[in-house]
Formats: structure tokens, sequence, C-alpha cells
């Protein structure tokens, strides 16, 4: 991220009440500190909002860009885009998240839906046009990008960000891919993410 702040981006990190000194140690290193409710989309709604730039690129605590990132998305708005996302790499070695993560590609490109995983930016303007993220326990990013799908399709760029795998490890891949499944199949046939969340035990996650 220092890369990217001497070339002149602003970086907003945005607290969800850690009481772990993120704040205090992370203050040099970022632009603005802020502090909001728990939960990605308020979280990423409440940096948005505080930012001052006219792409708005939103990364989870746990994701690496690549070295060029910025100079990828400025290519790709300057092009026509006016949303997209990087392809995405599990930072594991197994070798069975190197398929994960080719089909996590391909489906994005295939249905224009991104994840908060792939580094989703876009547009100020068409972010708030867009309603910014929905307030939802999960499946936020699916949602905001529904909405993002209406106005244009995403520009689906083959630079790689590079996303912890611990989540993966922490409860093993089949599983973790089961449940992601089901969480995705049952938001498709339109249950509410807020019974969902309390049903399969979710608790609000920071960005």
């Amino acid at each position: 991220l220092q890369g990217l702040r001497r070339r002149g981006a602003e970086v907003v990190l945005v607290d969800g009440g850690s009481n772990d000194a993120t704040c205090s140690r992370s203050a040099v290193a970022v632009d603005r500190v802020l502090v909001a409710p728990r939960g990605r989309a308020s979280q990423m709604n409440a940096g948005a909002e505080a930012s001052s730039g006219e792409v708005l690129l939103f990364l989870h605590a746990d994701t690496r860009l690549p070295r060029d990132a910025d100079a990828a998305i400025r290519q790709a708005i300057a092009g026509g885009a006016v949303w997209g996302r990087f392809d995405v790499r599990i930072g594991s070695p197994q070798r069975l998240l190197r398929v994960v993560e080719t089909m996590m590609n391909w489906r994005s490109r295939v249905s224009g839906i991104a994840t908060g995983d792939q580094a989703l930016f876009v547009r100020r303007e068409v972010f708030q046009s867009s309603g910014g993220y929905p307030d939802l326990p999960l499946m936020e990013d699916i949602a905001l990008s529904k909405r993002l799908r209406r106005v244009a399709s995403p520009a689906c760029l083959q630079e790689r960000v590079v996303t912890s795998g611990r989540r993966w490890l922490q409860h093993g891949v089949l599983r973790t891919i089961w449940l992601m499944w089901r969480l995705r199949a049952a938001y498709f046939f339109g249950a509410d993410p807020r019974r969902l969340a309390r049903r399969y035990g979710y608790e609000p996650r920071e960005p």
C-alpha cells in the first residue's frame, strides 16, 4: 500500500472496534483511520464516504494487491470500465486450492459477480448511484455486484491479488466449498442473508 500512497493514492483504514491496537499501529501507514460499526458493509461504506478519490478500491485486511494494481485499474477505467475486480490467488500451497481459485475466477467472468476477496474497484459516482454496499451480514459483495452489473459488465483483470488461505485450512477445503455453495445457492433462490447468517452462525466480519 505504501507504493500506492507514493503514487498519489489515498489509503483509508476502517476499523470495526478491534481491541488489539490495530488503529495505533496502522496510523503511520495510512492517510486516515476510522472506526465504524463492525461488519464489512458498514465499514466499507464508511471508508468510501470518508475518501476523496474518483475511483474506490475495497481491499480486505487479509488480501494483498499486485505491485502495479493502480496502473491496472487506471488502464481499465481509461478503457471505459466503471467497475471491476482482480483475479484471485489463495495463499496456500494446497493443490486443491489451485482448482478452487481457478473456478472462482472463471465463475466471476461468466457471472459478472465479484467477491470481496477479488478487490472490487468502482467509480465513485457509480458506487453512490448504486446505493453502496447493502447493510447485510454476508453476501454484501454479491448484492453490490448485482447492482453494478445492471450498469455495466465488470472489468475482470488478470493481475492477481493474494488472499489468505486461513479459513480454507482452518475448516477444511471441501467443507468450506460445501458451505459456501450452500449459502450462495440459498441466497440465489431468495433466502434472506440475515436468516442465513443466524442459521450458520456467521458473525459480522471486518474487511
